[in-house]
């Protein structure tokens, strides 16, 4: 095992750029060399710096400057002949698409990149493109095609002694068993992947390894003040590194902890907070998680059972159309569990694909990448990664 994560995404003049490093000065960074770059004339530096301000702009929630320096990179590599930067440019868009709620496009752009990067011959890059389509049908919930490529990617990254990596299929595979209701093994490979990124100074990978934990010790043991602790601690490595997807992720389980605990006016605010840093940054799967949360705790606060049944109903349809099966499923139990029924019929609140996100044009096209790219490595496409994250 490597004794320090790396951050392959960051190439060109920045790889001596720690994981740990600030987004802030990552993007200050990239920016500075990307600028020199562009007046050398060299396109492939372009591309390979490009792809750091891509994913600092991303990570720091900043979805249309990151979808503008994507496909800059992606143009750039292309013009130099660069394949294994035209992967890392597609991995980053892919890694997007997800995060804005495309999933239809994020398969398509991982799949083509995970192909590209088998033909250019980066295995980091192929890599990090199966782990974005395995982690992509995780979110969406389909766990029985996407198990197994996370294992396999474990073992992979295990056998290469990549720690970030590793922390990340941990994470992934602990997070199938927490949502599959096998509580035991899930805290163990959270437990793990939190030893590992600490041993490895991924201060990313254990603040999300740490959300994991305080999740299970909250469902499974009770543990408020416990997890609230482990949140606490994970919310400073956010804060610090200015990871403000991760720190709403932080805040909406927060928000679940003190709701499990009956904690409900506490929880209201948490979750309005949560939902307000998810629209700020366009990520609607994390918005409409939030908001589902914000409905159970203003029910429970005496909210009216017909405007709680048509949150639900929009909620319902908003999760269909984002294609998010595991958080339809929670949309039904919340009916159920809050003792209200669907205002509208099953059929009336989710058909018809993707909405407005994921409706979007490609963004490329047939001349850009081979046709036969798009099933790479899983078929019609499997898994944000964390080390999308």
């Amino acid at each position: 095992m490597q004794t320090k994560a790396l951050a392959p995404e960051y190439q060109g003049a920045l790889t001596t750029m720690s994981v740990n490093a600030s987004l802030t000065d990552v993007l200050a960074e990239g920016v500075r060399h990307l600028k020199q770059a562009e007046l050398s004339g060299t396109q492939e530096e372009v591309a390979r710096t490009g792809l750091a301000v891509a994913e600092a702009h991303r990570r720091l929630g900043q979805v249309e400057e990151a979808d503008r320096a994507w496909k800059a990179s992606y143009r750039a590599a292309r013009s130099a002949g660069a394949t294994g930067a035209m992967a890392w440019a597609l991995w980053s868009g892919g890694t997007l698409a997800r995060q804005r709620g495309s999933l239809r496009l994020a398969f398509r752009l991982l799949g083509l990149a995970a192909e590209l990067g088998r033909r250019g011959g980066d295995v980091v890059a192929r890599g990090y493109s199966l782990a974005g389509l395995a982690e992509t049908g995780r979110i969406q919930g389909d766990y029985e095609r996407v198990a197994t490529l996370h294992e396999q990617l474990l073992a992979e990254a295990r056998a290469r002694g990549e720690a970030r990596h590793t922390v990340w299929a941990l994470e992934g595979i602990a997070q199938i068993h927490r949502n599959t209701g096998q509580l035991d093994s899930a805290l163990e490979m959270f437990q793990e992947a939190a030893a590992l990124a600490g041993d490895a100074d991924d201060r990313r990978g254990r603040a999300w390894a740490l959300r994991g934990i305080a999740d299970i010790v909250s469902l499974r043991d009770g543990g408020t003040e416990r997890a609230l602790g482990l949140l606490a601690e994970a919310e400073t490595t956010c804060r610090e590194m200015k990871l403000s997807s991760a720190l709403a992720y932080n805040h909406k389980m927060r928000a679940n902890v003190l709701f499990r605990a009956g904690r409900y006016e506490e929880a209201r605010e948490v979750y309005e907070q949560a939902l307000a840093e998810f629209r700020a940054m366009t990520e609607p799967r994390g918005e409409a998680l939030a908001a589902l949360g914000l409905v159970k705790a203003r029910a429970r606060l005496g909210r009216d059972r017909a405007a709680t049944a048509a949150a639900l109903d929009e909620l319902r349809g908003r999760l269909s159309r984002i294609g998010l099966l595991n958080a339809r499923e929670m949309v039904e139990k919340a009916y159920a569990e809050l003792g209200v029924a669907p205002a509208t019929g099953p059929g009336a609140a989710g058909a018809g694909g993707e909405g407005p996100v994921g409706s979007a044009e490609p963004v490329v096209g047939p001349a850009d990448v081979p046709r036969s790219a798009a099933g790479a490595g899983t078929g019609s496409g499997a898994r944000e990664g964390a080390q999308g994250r």
